[in-house]
């Protein structure tokens, strides 16, 4: 188990940790090191540098507060929305902008290095994830539209 961290927000916005001194409240954000090969498991935090303070190879091992307060957290960071269409893809300067129509509302997102944000899981279904971790989710390519089709086969 992992006493000596806690996990929480405070303010209701910011997520925050303690180690072993509890005075010391840092801003975290929680990343998964392995999102496809271990989805549960190894999730660094990251200070607002970006660098790891801490890698905990089991959440499930948190204290019950700090499980939920980072439920809380992943569920408002690795947003999932199903693309219905394509609205524009244009690419600039090394980074690719998005605007999309998903089953949750209109968005607009940007990704860097497509090659490795881009996955495919079949010839047909696509995960993109965004430069903060987000992820939109194409089930089935053959069901867009043509013109959203052909922006994506032309994008990747």
């Amino acid at each position: 188990m992992n006493a000596d961290l806690k996990l929480f927000h405070d303010p209701p916005e910011m997520f925050r940790a303690t180690l072993t001194d509890a005075r010391q409240r840092i801003l975290v954000k929680p990343v998964w090191a392995a999102p496809l090969s271990h989805p549960d498991k190894y999730l660094a935090l990251l200070d607002e540098k970006g660098e790891e303070v801490i890698m905990i190879a089991d959440p499930a091992t948190l204290d019950a507060d700090s499980r939920a307060a980072l439920d809380l957290e992943l569920g408002r960071r690795y947003l999932t929305a199903t693309i219905e269409r394509v609205l524009t893809i244009d690419p600039e300067h090394g980074a690719t902008y998005f605007s999309v129509q998903t089953a949750r509302g209109p968005r607009d997102f940007v990704m860097q290095h497509l090659q490795d944000n881009a996955l495919w899981f079949t010839p047909t279904h696509i995960l993109l994830i965004d430069v903060d971790g987000n992820r939109y989710e194409i089930p089935d390519t053959r069901k867009l539209d043509p013109a959203s089709l052909k922006m994506l086969r032309a994008a990747l």
